[in-house]
């Protein structure tokens, strides 16, 4: 039986959160059965960098592993601004000790490296100086890639990283870990929304 917990995912908000960051991944995870309930530091409104207004779902602290299918975390000027976001970083790590899926993009991966969840996984962002300036010992396992995944089967623990320019193969990546398409169907989405190849709609059609 499918719990809700397993097609539940949770999106983290806060100020100058980067909109166009989740939207391919939160869109078809909404479109493939799962709810994406939204998570601040409290339920107070945040504004995003695109400036709208979202007010949380629920607090951080009514949030737990066990009631998540993923975390997904993007940019924020507060990653690079002071230690405002790390507790989003401290529950990454919750999560990840869960064996639940966390997928973080643009300057959240710094926020990882610093909680130390990059030094022994693979793992991308915007560029390998950017993460060394963190002072991280994951320097070894940077990988010079669009979007990485380390780790975990399809529905189970993994980490899931990209950077800022690749919000579809962040997309892509999520969607493979979590097996909401197949493989072909998982591909020719990726062709239809990264390379707008027409001929691979058919593909997600089923025809």
């Amino acid at each position: 039986m499918t719990s809700s917990s397993d097609r539940t995912a949770h999106l983290a908000v806060y100020d100058t959160f980067a909109d166009w960051e989740t939207g391919h991944t939160t869109a078809h995870l909404a479109q493939n059965g799962y709810t994406v309930r939204t998570v601040g530091l409290t339920r107070e409104p945040v504004t995003t960098m695109g400036g709208l207004r979202i007010r949380p779902d629920l607090a951080l602290d009514e949030l737990h592993p066990q009631d998540s299918a993923l975390l997904i975390l993007t940019g924020a000027s507060g990653w690079d601004t002071g230690d405002g976001l790390a507790p989003f970083a401290r529950v990454a790590r919750s999560f990840l000790d869960a064996g639940v899926p966390v997928a973080a993009i643009c300057g959240a991966t710094a926020g990882l490296a610093r909680e130390g969840l990059l030094d022994d996984r693979a793992h991308t962002s915007a560029i390998s100086f950017y993460l060394a300036a963190t002072g991280y010992a994951g320097g070894a396992r940077y990988v010079d890639a669009d979007a990485v995944t380390d780790g975990g089967a399809a529905g189970g623990g993994g980490l899931v990283t990209a950077g800022p320019t690749e919000p579809v193969a962040f997309a892509r990546e999520v969607f493979g870990l979590l097996g909401v398409y197949d493989a072909k169907k998982l591909e020719a989405w990726y062709r239809l929304f990264h390379d707008s190849d027409a001929s691979a709609y058919e593909v997600l059609q089923g025809e």
